[in-house]
């Protein structure tokens, strides 16, 4: 799990850092290698710090540079990880503002997981933006609402608050999922512990992918940099990755106020045997009495005859 910041609001270099840090992440044994919320360009921490009436000329000109700088898939901004991915034979979990290739003008908050040949195994765009972040990203849909098999054991995940969704982490979990990861931009005792709750309920290895941030991680060129992070030894936010295993113990972290990578052994095995004793979607299910649909219908694009 890397919990390293992003380079915020520039594409190239963030995804240059990510090749890089897949590297150290490969040499230190990793097989699966997760990313925090919206790694490329860096989640939008702005707006929980301007107002969007007094301070909409700024916010349009930070917008702005997000749009510039968000991942457009079909323009092959992603080539560079993907490359990364097969050269180190990893799966990797790549969470980006996400460019609506057909309107332009709209951004999704979007994890891609790629496998260790350098495709895209899953894409997810988080169903419900939190608070202000409405006034960035547009509502996904449950296309990507998926688990899938990796050469790690049956991957699939939730951004943020989406965890606190249950019929989302359900329909997970009703998927035989191993390793839930769930990439954010949370941290503290509440979120830590709700990736335990998340293990012992789920019965899964839970991968809690934090960011840690200062304020001298924020570039110089950042727009208003000193208004809106006077205190470059600030940290606005600590990280806390952690990573628990499916009977709810923390194995790894959390990591602290602190840039790092760490490491578990992830055992998918281990998933299978805890659900001896509880199996939401299996024996300890009633699917008499409750029951789940899921629209995976993906969004269609506008089309003009």
């Amino acid at each position: 799990m890397v919990q390293h910041p992003p380079v915020l609001l520039d594409r190239k270099v963030t995804i240059a850092r990510m090749v890089e840090l897949l590297g150290e992440a490969a040499a230190g044994g990793a097989r699966l290698a997760t990313f925090p919320e919206s790694f490329v360009p860096g989640y939008p921490e702005w707006i929980w710090r301007l107002a969007p009436g007094n301070d909409y000329e700024l916010n349009s000109e930070i917008h702005q540079l997000l749009l510039e700088n968000s991942v457009d898939l079909e323009a092959g901004h992603l080539k560079p990880v993907q490359e990364a991915a097969r050269k180190q034979q990893m799966t990797v979990l790549v969470p980006v503002h996400e460019r609506d290739p057909y309107s332009r003008g709209t951004l999704y908050n979007t994890i891609l997981l790629v496998g260790p040949d350098g495709e895209v195994l899953n894409r997810h765009r988080k169903l419900v933006p939190t608070n202000p972040e409405r006034m960035v990203w547009g509502m996904g849909d449950a296309s990507g609402l998926r688990v899938v098999d990796t050469p790690s054991g049956r991957v699939g995940g939730l951004i943020c608050w989406e965890n606190y969704m249950p019929l989302a982490r359900f329909s997970l979990y009703a998927q035989g999922i191993e390793i839930y990861l769930a990439p954010t931009w949370d941290a503290g005792s509440g979120w830590l512990a709700s990736m335990r709750h998340i293990a012992l309920e789920g019965r899964c290895w839970v991968v809690g992918n934090g960011t840690a941030m200062r304020g001298h991680d924020v570039p110089k060129s950042f727009p208003q940099r000193d208004r809106l992070f006077p205190d470059l030894e600030d940290w606005f936010n600590p990280g806390d990755s952690v990573i628990v295993d499916p009977r709810g113990k923390v194995v790894a972290g959390p990591l602290h106020e602190e840039h790092g990578i760490f490491y578990a052994d992830c055992d998918p095995a281990e998933a299978d045997a805890a659900r001896r004793t509880l199996d939401v979607a299996g024996h300890y299910g009633r699917p008499d009495v409750f029951q789940l649909e899921v629209d995976r219908t993906a969004r269609a694009p506008v089309v003009l005859k």
